[in-house]
Parts: C-alpha cells; structure tokens; sequence
C-alpha cells in the first residue's frame, strides 16, 4: 500500500478489519501490571462473537495483569495495515468457557486447551477500534467507540 491509493470508505475499513480479524491467526497483546509494568507477547486468537478469544497459561504476565486492569490493547496485522483494538478482558477458565467457543479455538489451532489446568483463555471485548494502511487513512480510523461500530 501506497499514500497514492485513495482511502478507503469507513465502510470498506470494517469489512477488511472484519476479513483480518476472521483470517488472522496471531495478534501483539500489550497490557500492564497493577504497578504499570507492562507485557507485550503475540498470542493466537480466534474472532469469537465480536471478541477476541485467546490462550495463555494461567501464571504468564498477560493472564496475571488482566486481572487486576480488565483492560488490554491488542494489534492485528502488520504497520502498514493495522487493526489496533482496545478491549476490556476476562479470564475464562477452560471447564467455564462455551462449548461453541472452545471449539472454534480448538478448530482453528488445532488445539484445545479445556482440560488443561496451568492454561486460561482469555476474552477481549472490544471497547475501541481502529484500523489504517497509510497516513492518508488517518483520518477516520476510529471504527469502534464505546464499544459500538461507527459503520
């Protein structure tokens, strides 16, 4: 992508955040500590219901610092077409997370992490989102606010 390219319409930014969100397997995950140390580590996810639905081990930084925050900023794709989403979390153990959304992990990665103990899942609802190739897309970036889509 190119500032030559026209920008997009808000409309045709949600449908490709929507495309990346659906496609993509992994997403950057920053959150802080109660004291403001921050963690940021790439974890697979799943769009799952209009969240994003990842998995860590329970005593990992980013399950540990969901708790006492409940808030998370995440970014999807690359610098030159990024999805940043800032999300209020929960941790979800595996015996209380939806059958249809353990499988929808599990069918992705390949992977189900239900009946292990040391292993959380982790919810992330966003509350803003964001998504913009290049300096001409700047302006109206913003899809998500206060937890709604604009488009």
């Amino acid at each position: 992508m190119t500032t030559h390219e026209p920008a997009r319409s808000r409309e045709q930014r949600k449908q490709d955040a929507l495309d990346r969100l659906e496609k993509d397997e992994d997403a950057w995950v920053s959150t802080a500590s109660a004291d403001g140390v921050p963690a940021l580590v790439p974890l697979w996810f799943v769009w799952d219901q209009g969240t994003l639905l990842m998995a860590t081990r329970r005593t990992n930084p980013t399950a540990v610092n969901v708790t006492p925050t409940g808030h998370a900023r995440i970014a999807v794709g690359h610098t030159r077409d990024v999805v940043l989403v800032e999300a209020t979390a929960e941790v979800i153990e595996g015996a209380d997370l939806a059958p249809e959304s353990g499988d929808a992990f599990a069918a992705k990665f390949n992977w189900d992490l239900r009946g292990r103990p040391s292993w959380v899942y982790l919810r992330f609802t966003p509350t803003a989102l964001k998504a913009w190739r290049e300096s001409n897309e700047q302006s109206g970036r913003e899809l998500i606010a206060e937890g709604r889509w604009l488009a």
